[in-house]
């Protein structure tokens, strides 16, 4: 069982999450992905991916295998510290970049719900460790619930799919031992409130 929640903890990991929710969103919201071809999508994905995956965990791998962070899992909330502000500067990077492509304004507040969702979380790390997990997979369920109530998307398979997968992922977390039930809420709650606040009030810079 608890091989099980950590094969999940690694498929559902926060770093995957800004370019899962983009897929997602290209994919059930035509107004967002209606600039681009193809072709144009998957450079878009690309781009999110590496900014936002490949920068962060090989950053991440490189302080652990200097002694800065004991493990990539950082159990220790004072190692989360250093590798999120890492990360925060490469969230920076992916939004200055998709503002200089064509997407749809939700997009971009889409993904500054996103840089403002690792910020509460980097602030919050400083005092108390937080499921980082929970914040990314909440901030994917807000952006979607944020599509449904500004485009009306209908995908109620989707949505029912993204509660069961928030919730697995949040036991997995109480599961390992890695977090408490508050930690585990509260994560949760920032991922959602940051990408649903930004998406449907238009947030954006």
């Amino acid at each position: 069982m608890r091989f099980a929640a950590r094969a999940l903890s690694v498929l559902l990991h926060p770093v995957w999450m800004p370019t899962l929710t983009l897929v997602l969103a290209f994919n059930v919201d035509p107004q967002l992905s209606f600039a681009f071809t193809p072709e144009g999508r998957l450079i878009v994905y690309a781009m999110v991916l590496v900014m936002t995956a490949l920068f962060p965990l090989t950053s991440t791998w490189m302080m652990v295998r200097s002694g800065l962070v004991g493990s990539l899992a950082m159990p220790d909330r004072r190692e989360r510290i250093l590798p999120f502000v890492l990360t925060l500067i490469y969230y920076g990077m992916a939004y200055y970049l998709l503002r200089r492509t064509p997407n749809h304004p939700a997009t971009w507040a889409m993904a500054l719900g996103m840089l403002l969702a690792l910020l509460a979380t980097l602030l919050l790390t400083v005092r108390w460790k937080v499921s980082a997990h929970m914040v990314g997979i909440g901030g994917l369920l807000g952006a979607f619930l944020a599509l449904m109530w500004l485009h009306g998307v209908q995908a109620p398979l989707v949505l029912c799919a993204l509660f069961i997968a928030a919730g697995a992922l949040g036991s997995a977390r109480l599961l390992v031992g890695d977090h408490t039930p508050a930690q585990v809420y509260v994560g949760a709650a920032i991922g959602l409130a940051c990408t649903f606040g930004c998406t449907v009030a238009g947030l954006y810079y």
